[in-house]
């Protein structure tokens, strides 16, 4: 099976190196000096104490690696309407588009259509397809989701390391169990991974997306961690007061949540004193994920009818404070 990892850094090198590895035929999209450490030494994991290594094709052209039976675009959210019309060579007729991205997906409207009490005109969430520009590209009836649950670092160019997890749950739109999610599930978990493929796949994405709805922006925010926030009866209040809001929206959808909102915040505190994506990348000076985690909230809610002024007041102010440190164009 032909298979692509487009943005292969810390998840993404993660997958090419253990699907390479069982003989899939791997390639990545990759740029700069991790780029050049790869086509030069392979891509390497280091993983329970010991280190595997992969040689894959690797380009910054997608051209070079032809049209694919599964591209997995492992990028942040807001990278990709930058880079969608580049896939282009990657995309045949029989190409599935994996989503393993945070937050909402661009099709998340795909195969709600005629159920869930959805409006058919919600097709599209301009916070993660500004202007169409990523669906005009990505077929939605080509995507596939992916809720991404290990953490993984580049520690140097060419170099991952595997912190902790191993599951991808993969899931159709439209709730099916189809052949080519089962395909990629069983390259997966042939891989050493755990790839369910559920029916609901939106519920998983939601139980994710409640904590880094609330989590990150307050982190960014503060610049508090994990534990810091929990423990804090006024951020801890303020986070769940946040998840509320995303729950009735997520609710309004159709979504079905298997734990409470309590639970999920014991759960955030029990990482202990971890600095979200969102606090690290403003950290560093790197754009921060906003409008898939928590614009996009808003604005379905908006589409649902469902009000979230407390989730408001917070984009408003971690939207300003990406503006003023540069992290964030809006």
């Amino acid at each position: 099976m032909k298979i692509c990892i487009f943005g292969a850094g810390a998840i993404g090198g993660y997958l090419a190196v253990r699907l390479a590895n069982t003989g899939q035929d791997v390639s990545v999209v990759a740029r700069g000096p991790h780029l050049a450490a790869m086509q030069a030494d392979g891509l390497r994991l280091r993983i329970d104490g010991g280190e595997e290594v992969a040689q894959v094709r690797a380009s910054a052209d997608s051209a070079d690696l032809g049209q694919q039976d599964h591209v997995i675009i492992t990028l942040k959210a807001h990278s990709v309407p930058g880079i969608a019309a580049h896939l282009a060579p990657l995309i045949g007729p029989e190409t599935t588009i994996v989503t393993g991205m945070n937050g909402v997906p661009y099709w998340y409207f795909h195969g709600l259509e005629r159920g869930g009490g959805m409006n058919p005109a919600l097709h599209r969430i301009e916070a993660v397809d500004p202007g169409g520009s990523v669906s005009a590209h990505l077929p939605v009836e080509k995507a596939l989701g992916c809720v991404v649950y290990p953490a993984c670092e580049v520690v140097e160019p060419g170099v991952i390391r595997h912190v902790s997890g191993d599951r991808f749950t993969l899931g159709e739109p439209d709730g099916s169990k189809s052949g080519r999610a089962t395909r990629l599930s069983d390259a997966m978990r042939a891989a050493g991974f755990k790839a369910p493929v559920r029916s609901r796949i939106r519920d998983e994405i939601w139980i994710k997306l409640w904590g880094n709805l609330a989590f990150n922006p307050i982190s960014a925010l503060t610049g508090a961690t994990l534990e810091q926030i929990c423990a804090d009866p006024g951020t801890r209040g303020l986070a769940r007061a946040m998840m509320v809001e995303g729950q009735a929206v997520a609710e309004a959808l159709g979504v079905k949540f298997s734990i409470d909102v309590d639970k999920r915040i014991e759960g955030a505190a029990a990482v202990g004193a971890h600095k979200t994506s969102m606090l690290q990348d403003l950290e560093l000076g790197r754009p921060m994920e906003i409008d898939a985690l928590v614009r996009a909230v808003c604005e379905l809610g908006q589409l649902t009818g469902q009000a979230t002024p407390t989730i408001d007041h917070v984009l408003a102010l971690v939207a300003q404070r990406g503006r003023v440190a540069g992290c964030y164009s809006g």
